[in-house]
Order: structure tokens, then C-alpha cells, then sequence
């Protein structure tokens, strides 16, 4: 297997081996059909080796193939909401941020707003990347999501947890999924981080999903909500545009509540 070489001297204890984990989990799907992840060759402090992955154009055949594995990643479960992949104690991380890990096993909703979105919001004021209005909106909008308002009962999925398009690899043999922030949560979570940042052929790629597993009736309107968090994210160190796009995505979601 040909490999190459992630390093990052000042990697924070844990990195690469939850990186390394959380691949690991993601794959033990494949065996069902889940969507293809890239193999694990070592790993060590400050450090990763992964195979190389040899990219192609993407294709509409391959987006509806990767939608109906990714369902079937999802159906995998996991522990709870927020829980680490299965057999790692350690840290998990969004980029180079960390993410609170659970599970929680009661309120999906409560885990959402307490542990995915609430943690990055006074980062990204003291960014100056959050301005009064759109803090306000996104504080009312947690608040909400806290409430159970949006819970349904969907089990925990084994998620990608940081599945936008950089992390999807087109291949002559179809997707391969790489640097997760794989942990428990709502399926529709990673489809919504497709959605924003432009997934080619996200329309096959839902397509795909639904046969396999169709979504809940109204999942387009709740598309912001499942964003909240990766904006949230973004909003933490990524620019004011992004904190203006979290308040928007709040604003739809209080708007949800009538």
C-alpha cells in the first residue's frame, strides 16, 4: 500500500490517534456496505500515515453509490450522543479544535446546543467574529434546540462529524472518506455540512441516501439547524462572515418554532 505522511509538530496530545480511531470505527461499517474510508497505516505522536488515494472526477453514479453507504455508516450507531468511536478514551477534535464528548443518552437536542454549538460562541465573539445581533439569535436558537424542541427519535448514527467536500474523495472506484470528526449524533448532521460547503452531485447523493434510508419528513427546513454546528466552528477563528451566516442559520431555526 502506498502511503503518505501527515505531521504536525505541535499537535495536541491525541490528534492523530483519534484521527486514527475515528477512521477506524467509521470503517468496521464497510463490511455492511458503508461508505469506503481511508485506510490506517500508523500512527504516532505528531503524526499520521494514511494510503494514498488516487482522486478522479466525480460522477453522478458514484454520489448516489456514496449516499446509500454513508446511510448505511450512519445505521451503524453508536454508543450516544456525542460518544467517541467505540474502544477510544481519548480527545476527539473538529480541525484543530476539540469537541466535548459524551454520550448522552437521553436529549439529542440537549447535546446539540450544550456540547456542538454553545462551546465556539464566546470564542467567536472574543474573535470579534460575532457580532451582538447574530450572538443573541444564536444563544435564542441553543436555547430552543435545548428545550427538546427539534428531538425526534432517531437512535445516535456513527457520524463523519466533518463531512464537507474537502474530506470527500472522488475516486475511479467510487468515494473515499477521510479526516473525520467521527463521533454519535444526528444523521442528517453530516448531510447538512454537504450542503454547505458544495458537495458535487449533493442531489444523488441524497437521492442515494433516501432509497437506502429515507429521511424524516421536513429535513430540508432543518438543513440550518444541523449547520449551526459547523459554523459555530467556523465562527471560532474562520472571519465575521461566518458568524454572519451562524446568525441567519439561527434565525431559520427559531423560525422553525412558528
Amino acid at each position: 500500500m502506498s502511503v503518505f505522511r501527515k505531521h504536525r509538530p505541535d499537535a495536541p496530545a491525541g490528534f492523530f490517534a483519534a484521527e486514527a480511531a475515528g477512521l477506524r470505527w467509521l470503517a468496521e461499517a464497510e463490511p455492511g456496505g458503508g461508505a469506503r474510508v481511508v485506510r490506517v497505516a500508523d500512527v504516532g505522536e505528531g503524526w499520521i500515515e494514511l494510503e494514498r488515494v488516487e482522486e478522479a472526477r466525480a460522477s453522478r453514479e458514484a454520489a448516489s453509490a456514496f449516499g446509500a453507504a454513508l446511510a448505511r455508516t450512519h445505521v451503524a450507531g453508536a454508543a450516544g450522543f456525542g460518544a467517541r468511536p467505540d474502544g477510544w478514551n481519548g480527545p476527539i477534535f473538529i480541525g484543530r479544535r476539540e469537541l466535548p464528548v459524551g454520550p448522552e443518552t437521553g436529549s439529542w437536542g440537549l447535546f446539540y446546543a450544550r456540547d456542538r454549538v454553545e462551546p465556539y460562541l464566546d470564542v467567536a465573539v472574543r474573535a470579534g467574529d460575532l457580532g451582538p445581533r447574530d450572538e443573541r439569535d444564536a444563544r435564542a436558537a441553543c436555547a430552543l434546540i435545548r428545550t427538546g424542541a427539534f428531538d425526534d427519535d432517531e437512535p445516535p448514527a456513527r457520524l463523519h462529524g466533518d463531512l464537507w467536500n474537502g474530506n470527500v474523495l472522488w475516486t475511479a472506484a467510487g468515494v473515499v472518506i477521510i479526516d473525520p470528526a467521527a463521533h454519535g449524533g444526528h444523521r442528517e448532521t453530516d448531510l447538512a455540512m454537504l450542503a454547505l460547503f458544495g458537495a458535487p452531485y449533493l442531489d444523488d447523493i441524497v437521492a442515494g441516501y433516501e432509497r437506502e434510508r429515507p429521511l424524516r419528513a421536513g429535513w430540508r427546513d432543518r438543513v440550518p439547524l444541523h449547520q449551526l454546528h459547523p459554523l459555530a466552528v467556523h465562527a471560532a477563528g474562520h472571519g465575521p462572515a461566518y458568524g454572519r451566516a451562524l446568525g441567519e442559520a439561527a434565525r431559520a431555526v427559531l423560525a422553525l418554532a412558528g
